[in-house]
């Protein structure tokens, strides 16, 4: 048997209103407990009761997840695949239900994506309104010149719309004549760095989203999962000061 707490407990803990408004409710006639009307205060019901507020079924709140997710390569963003390739379902633990992506990273862009359940958390983090910016890890054959780095900056024309100005904040010449940077941007379009790279006429090697906000992947394995604490997803929605 479940647990008996106070009904304005039982409310609140199912996030339909403060315990305060809860107390109102229930003295003023508008609460139901298993078909019964409860106004007065005091008595206590198990936990899993059967509560109506003006005659509407109240129900626990689903618990909110947060993750981030090192995506693998050769792995599709979605839930589901009708052409028999893995999804990041394949790596989230039942225990979980479903878990949906902010945002995608294409088949061959590896690298950190946020999975959640909750939808106003998403909304927020996707909304171009939020401007948060997403920090990618590129090789690319040959050099990235300053002259490709202004272009970046000021915005490259792509085949339907003006990429936002980009930043690169890291560069370094490879060995082997290849260059590795990192590109921050906050749009965040379908296959938007590896259009910018075409625009340049650049040949992308491998392209790995490394931070969203100021959240970084750092030492997260690839196909990990790693459950994100209130500062870490305060990490994606804010910019430093």
């Amino acid at each position: 048997m479940s647990e008996e707490l106070r009904l304005q407990k039982i409310i609140a803990d199912r996030g339909y209103c403060s315990r305060r408004h809860a107390e109102e409710l229930i003295l003023n006639g508008q609460v139901k407990v298993n078909g019964i009307v409860i106004n007065e205060l005091g008595k206590k019901f198990s936990a899993d009761s059967e509560i109506t507020v003006n005659g509407k079924p109240i129900y626990k709140v689903e618990e909110k997840y947060y993750f981030a997710f090192n995506k693998p390569l050769r792995v599709v963003t979605t839930l589901k695949d009708d052409r028999g390739r893995k999804t990041i379902s394949d790596y989230i633990p039942k225990k979980y239900g479903r878990l949906f992506p902010i945002g995608r990273l294409d088949y061959n862009t590896s690298g950190l994506i946020i999975l959640t359940n909750d939808g106003y958390f998403a909304n927020k983090v996707m909304h171009p309104s939020s401007e948060i910016e997403k920090t990618y890890e590129a090789v690319i054959e040959g050099d990235l010149t300053l002259e490709d780095e202004k272009k970046l900056e000021e915005g490259i024309k792509l085949d339907d719309f003006v990429a936002s100005p980009a930043k690169v904040i890291y560069k370094k010449n490879l060995s082997n004549k290849r260059t590795v940077f990192h590109i921050v941007i906050h749009e965040g379009k379908n296959r938007e760095v590896r259009r910018m790279m075409e625009a340049l006429d650049k040949s992308l090697i491998s392209l790995k989203r490394i931070a969203i906000g100021n959240y970084k992947l750092e030492n997260l394995k690839i196909g990990e999962l790693k459950r994100l604490t209130i500062s870490e997803i305060e990490d994606i929605l804010f910019k430093e000061n």
